[in-house]
């Protein structure tokens, strides 16, 4: 998965009640979501890679 670095992120939204938790909470679920996505990627990858070492080690012989 491509590496993304965020310099400067600003969030404009109106809401009724209390702005940090709103953003907080919704940031959070948001958060979680790309992390396990990511997660599951990097597994992937691994697994792929693993698969194909033995493959070589296979063909090899």
């Amino acid at each position: 998965m491509a590496s993304v670095t965020i310099h400067m992120m600003e969030v404009h939204f109106q809401v009724e009640g209390d702005d940090d938790a709103v953003f907080a909470r919704l940031f959070e679920r948001h958060i979680n979501a790309w992390s396990r996505a990511y997660a599951r990627e990097c597994e992937r990858r691994a697994r792929t890679d693993q698969e194909r070492a033995i493959g070589d080690r296979q063909a090899r012989r």
